[in-house]
């Protein structure tokens, strides 16, 4: 059959397909780059996996019959696709420091961090591309500079001391926030997880008491993760919508007389409202990757505090698979991120 026999229909299938194909092929690849990367970094960090299980006074012989039933005994490339297909499985392996599978702990903590990083980033998009609008239409202007020094505290600032500084105000200072963790103590355990997202649970369980708990212990962790996503998303729609104000397109809607308002949101705006959903991608996934810190000073639950937890404990398991997770995640939402671009601009298709 020649090609221009085929139907239109029938080759949009094809692109379709082929696309889609195209889609799943990338994202296998990179998961697999992915797994090769957490395995080899588990054999190489200087940490004997099988000595934080028997511990440092077992003889030789429970040594080796551990070793040996962990596998290590194992040719380099036989661990690898033993380590591969426990993955496809689901097999994260047991944590050493929970004693419980990797995958319950991970679906037990990676909630809680989903649920901070989703505020966060909410808060980081409401407040970070409106200044950047208003940053790039008041260029050189005092308000410019003020909203580009807020930019850069945002870069430079270390997340530990902003979160402390925050709990010595807004918690023992000012009492306007709940404390470290997710909940206070008398209402843990109170609500059944459903999702493992506490805001979502409470509500579902009618327990309007325990939700507002809920966000009185979350609003300050989230407004320090928002405020780091806030100063990336602001520096960058600033400079898209400083690349759009001065195109001739925008330069000829003024000279008609249309008013700056619509010149600035509907004109200038609407152009890099695809590029910002690449950024705000990037940013979202970095909240979930880089929460270490803020789970650390808030004491809470997350999978951040779960890893930083697994390599005190030499808990290589626990490490490799919130390592993996956190990649997984953010290949995932890196390709969304791709694919949204190219369905809302067809010069990407």
């Amino acid at each position: 059959m020649s090609p221009a026999s085929i139907s239109p229909t029938k080759r949009r299938w094809g692109r379709g397909i082929s696309a889609i194909l195209g889609f799943a092929a990338t994202v296998f690849l990179t998961f697999l780059g992915l797994l090769a990367i957490t395995f080899f970094i588990g054999r190489v960090i200087p940490i004997d996996p099988v000595l934080a299980v028997v511990g440092d006074r077992a003889s030789k012989a429970v040594y080796e019959a551990a070793r040996a039933s962990m596998g290590l005994d194992q040719p380099l490339y036989i661990q690898f696709v033993q380590y591969v297909g426990n993955v496809l499985s689901g097999n994260f392996g047991m944590s050493v420091s929970t004693g419980r599978p990797v995958i319950d702990d991970i679906s037990r903590f990676f909630p809680a961090t989903l649920e901070m990083a989703t505020i966060g980033i909410i808060i980081g998009v409401i407040i970070g591309v409106p200044l950047g609008v208003l940053a790039a239409s008041r260029q050189g202007s005092w308000v410019d500079q003020i909203i580009r020094v807020v930019g850069l505290l945002g870069y430079s600032m270390p997340a530990f001391w902003l979160g402390l500084v925050g709990l010595a105000l807004f918690y023992a200072k000012l009492r306007w926030v709940g404390g470290p963790g997710r909940l206070d103590v008398f209402y843990d355990g109170l609500v059944s997880p459903v999702t493992g997202l506490i805001l979502v649970d409470s509500l579902i369980a009618g327990e309007y008491e325990i939700f507002w708990n809920a966000v009185s212990h979350l609003i300050l962790p989230a407004s320090v993760l928002g405020f780091f996503s806030l100063a990336y998303i602001a520096r960058m729609t600033r400079s898209f919508m400083l690349d759009q104000l001065n195109q001739e397109f925008v330069t000829t809607a003024r000279v008609k007389g249309v008013p700056e308002r619509i010149v600035i949101w509907r004109h200038a705006f609407n152009p890099i409202r695809v590029p910002l959903i690449t950024v705000i991608g990037l940013s979202y996934a970095g909240l979930l990757e880089g929460s270490v810190m803020i789970e650390t000073v808030f004491s809470w639950p997350g999978i951040g505090n779960y890893l930083t937890t697994g390599l005190l404990n030499a808990d290589m398991n626990a490490v490799l698979g919130s390592t993996l997770v956190i990649g997984a995640v953010f290949i995932f939402i890196n390709k969304i991120s791709d694919v949204l671009y190219r369905v809302l601009d067809p010069r990407a298709r």
